[in-house]
């Protein structure tokens, strides 16, 4: 398994300081989820009109880009945003395939007041349309554990609905446990064979807080990292461990300079282990 960040942590790093700082903490991928004020990279000169010198700057850097994380959302309760979102999708297919990348993520959504049987067959649906977009190239759809789309059982009923090969989950180690106190262990056994990225993090309780949990550094939560690293071991999974750092919406935790080299050591011992 390699280890991978999100440039949510990020967000005042321009793309040349993401490539220097990946290399001088000991990361192997970079997963892109905005570039200073622009969360839509696609929008970016780096991944346009200089792509190929963003694409060189990285083999020099011995760097990939595990995931671009897209806005798009399988499931919504209002649909007036579909079609701009299938469009991101397409353009996101194009820039991956052009960056060698392998996934795409996007968010689960909100079912609003329907029943699952009917988001499932919804969310079947635009998952459909999105993968139309990207049945050309050598790319996945991820689905995050995220928003109303965390219990493993709807996310199971989903997957088998969708049946694709082109369509996966991102598990996000923290969102189904401190949401939903799902065990991971039910998760990886109801959904692993269709997890191929996956988000770190951690969190302690706070009930003060908006979530009912904050954001801290690796090891200072109640996120049991060595548990679910046993599990993907177990289970065969080679992807990316990927820190998702949320700085852009989290302005109050530490920087990066800190976050980052702490996770790289904190996982680094967590394998070696």
């Amino acid at each position: 398994m390699k280890l991978s960040f999100s440039t949510l942590g990020c967000p005042e790093w321009d793309v040349s300081t993401v490539i220097s700082r990946a290399v001088e903490y000991g990361f192997q991928g970079i997963e892109f989820r905005g570039v200073g004020d622009q969360l839509d990279v696609t929008r970016l000169p780096e991944f346009t009109s200089k792509s190929r010198e963003t694409i060189r700057r990285l083999n020099d850097a011995g760097l990939s880009v595990a995931c671009f994380s897209s806005s798009a959302f399988v499931s919504h309760a209002d649909k007036a945003d579909e079609q701009k979102e299938i469009e991101e999708i397409k353009r996101y297919a194009e820039l991956a395939d052009r960056f060698e990348t392998p996934f795409i993520r996007v968010f689960g959504g909100e079912i609003g007041g329907r029943y699952w049987d009917q988001a499932v067959h919804e969310a079947t649906e635009r998952v459909t349309r999105m993968v139309e977009q990207i049945r050309h190239f050598n790319v996945r759809l991820v689905i995050e554990t995220h928003d109303d789309w965390m219990d493993c059982r709807h996310f199971r009923q989903l997957m088998e609905t969708v049946n694709s090969p082109q369509v996966g989950i991102l598990w996000d180690v923290n969102h189904p446990l401190m949401f939903i106190k799902e065990d991971p262990i039910m998760t990886w056994q109801q959904i692993g064979e269709w997890i191929f990225h996956t988000h770190w993090k951690d969190s302690r309780v706070n009930p003060a807080s908006k979530h009912g949990f904050d954001p801290c550094l690796m090891g200072k939560g109640m996120v049991p990292h060595r548990k679910i690293y046993q599990l993907l071991k177990a289970g065969g999974y080679n992807g990316y461990l990927s820190l998702e750092w949320e700085k852009r919406w989290h302005p109050e935790i530490a920087g990066p300079e800190i976050a980052f080299p702490q996770y790289v050591d904190y996982m680094n011992q967590l394998m070696q282990k």
